[in-house]
């Protein structure tokens, strides 16, 4: 985006606040010149027999915090909205738990909380999105256009499936083999490890297919990307300590997105 050029007071107090514990009169103090709301988008949807269906909402808001925590120590009053948790997801469609809606539903959705944002004065939205369905990215990026074209708001969206961002994540996430493998799992290990069904996790044994070309060549569904148990990758080399890393280069994207400089 650049640098939004924005000016802070020695005594504005900058921190990060999740949006839905404040009350009326601390959002509007938040908004205005130098404010960020933060929006976390995931999905429920089946992530492979050792990841819970919310996996992808834990590294959305994972990627919030770690973000908002950098763009706060720019000096911006950050506000983390509640996730935004139901979206299209047509690829896990067949698999028991996977809630999906219509693509236009979700460009709505994102067009319609961006107008009260900017309507209460929020300066830009920020999407930390950790879903990576071709037709949630469509949704996602349609919503943008509107948003910057009706509204007149500063959005942020890094598209993690795209460069330059694709190529500041792992050899794993590269490769498009990394649905509930190796890359997704180190960072519900960190977040949630309680929610990792450790067993199931290290029996797993590798799936090496690459979503993202199946996404290319037309395949709609994991199964017939070959994924039968709605994973790929390589789950069971997951680590904690990979996770936070992860978790880390997220939060630098985010900010990076916004108008910070490349770390």
């Amino acid at each position: 985006m650049g640098d939004p050029g924005w000016e802070t007071s020695g005594e504005d107090t900058i921190t990060t606040q999740p949006l839905a514990a404040m009350t009326w009169e601390e959002a509007r103090d938040a908004a205005g010149p130098g404010s960020v709301a933060v929006l976390p988008v995931g999905a429920i949807e089946a992530h492979g027999p050792h990841l819970p269906l919310e996996t992808d909402v834990i590294i959305a808001r994972a990627m919030a915090r770690a973000g908002g925590d950098r763009l706060a120590a720019r000096g911006l009053r950050v506000v983390v909205l509640p996730a935004l948790t139901y979206t299209a997801a047509a690829f896990a469609q067949g698999f028991a738990g996977t809630l999906s809606l219509r693509p236009e539903t979700v460009t709505a959705t994102v067009l319609d909380i961006a107008g009260s944002l900017a309507r209460h004065g929020f300066g830009v939205l920020a999407i930390a999105n950790a879903h990576l369905d071709p037709g949630h990215l469509a949704s996602l990026e349609e919503a943008v256009t509107l948003i910057r074209r009706d509204l007149r708001l500063a959005v942020a969206f890094p598209n993690l499936a795209a460069r330059p961002w694709a190529l500041r994540l792992s050899e794993e996430f590269r490769s498009g083999a990394c649905h509930a493998g190796q890359f997704e799992t180190s960072i519900v290990l960190a977040e949630r490890p309680e929610l990792v069904r450790v067993a199931a996790m290290a029996a797993l044994p590798a799936n090496p297919a690459s979503l993202s070309r199946a996404i290319r060549d037309g395949r709609r569904s994991f199964e017939d990307a070959g994924g039968p148990r709605a994973y790929f990758g390589f789950p069971a080399r997951a680590t904690a300590e990979e996770g936070r890393a992860t978790v880390e280069a997220l939060g630098a994207i985010l900010d990076e997105a916004v108008g910070g400089e490349p770390t």
